[in-house]
């Protein structure tokens, strides 16, 4: 069985945002040499997320409203977390929409549904964070 780990870096400007990564993946794929087997994309930093949605940027629109109404980040006096920090909001987004997903390798490609593609989603950038990428299989 083959073994591969790379790391992915993202510098997102804004506070929050949702990246499509899916052709990022794909590429530590075919780099893998992996033909069949599983991918884990995860989440290094507990203010961003991993997830498989639809690439439509009305879907991201609405996750970006809905997760604000959950989670609002304003007033941050209303989190104890918030003590010389502002970013409570973004972990409790984060623990919404999830930490890493897995998917199957299938000659060589993910073996997605027609809309699938795997996203990081930022929801305390403007610093440098990191997603895992590991692969295992023949």
């Amino acid at each position: 069985m083959k073994s591969y780990r790379k790391e992915l870096w993202f510098e997102v400007p804004t506070r929050r945002a949702f990246i499509n990564i899916t052709s990022d993946v794909q590429r530590c794929i075919d780099e893998s040499g992996v033909k069949d087997g599983l991918v884990l994309v995860n989440a290094m930093h507990i203010t961003a997320s991993v997830f498989i949605n639809d690439d439509e940027s009305g879907l991201h629109h609405d996750y970006d409203v809905w997760l604000e109404k959950l989670a609002p980040h304003a007033p941050v006096s209303q989190y104890r977390h918030n003590v010389g920090e502002d970013n409570a909001d973004a972990h409790m987004k984060r623990q919404i929409m999830g930490r890493e997903v897995v998917a199957a390798i299938t000659g060589g490609y993910l073996d997605f549904g027609t809309w699938e593609r795997i996203f990081y989603g930022e929801f305390d950038g403007r610093r440098k964070k990191r997603v895992l990428v590991k692969i295992i299989g023949e």
